[in-house]
């Protein structure tokens, strides 16, 4: 028997420790979604109305330099989040990103989210606050890539 999407997000990291009402409020705003390997998931500059977790499989976030071509940020795996942007204005993606085999993955509709978290304030700081810690990471991670990246090219 297949399982409720709620039940599924209670495993989650990023929901740890949220009640039963808010997982099926979030479940509400979600649908689960399927990549095949090489396809592009979201391009940088393009609207950003969704965040994805996840469940299988993996995903590499990437940026454009015009001398190198693509550059790996990040690769993402099961569990892992994908996507913030949704959150802030202008509501654009920042990075590219593609699966890098078949990704199974939950989809949430961002203007859903921000639509509940202007009627409770309280899901919205909380995650607010949840995703705040996903975009550190991912700006430590841009940071020593770059640094990576230019070392490698002889520049510093």
């Amino acid at each position: 028997m297949p399982r409720q999407l709620d039940s599924v997000l209670a495993e989650i990291p990023l929901f740890s420790g949220l009640d039963d009402e808010t997982l099926r409020l979030l479940a509400g705003c979600a649908s689960n979604v399927r990549f095949d390997a090489g396809q592009r998931i979201m391009r940088r500059g393009e609207p950003a109305d969704v965040f994805y977790l996840v469940r299988h499989g993996s995903v590499v976030l990437e940026t454009y330099f015009p001398a190198r071509g693509p550059v790996t940020i990040e690769t993402l795996e099961a569990g892992e989040v994908l996507g913030w942007s949704w959150l802030f204005p202008p509501y654009r993606w920042h990075l590219d990103a593609r699966a890098l085999t078949v990704v199974r993955a939950t989809a949430f509709d961002g203007a859903c989210l921000r639509g509940k978290c202007l009627e409770d304030p309280a899901l919205g700081y909380e995650l607010m606050s949840r995703f705040a810690q996903i975009v550190i990471e991912r700006l430590q991670w841009t940071r020593l890539r770059l640094i990576d990246v230019y070392e490698t090219d002889g520049r510093r």
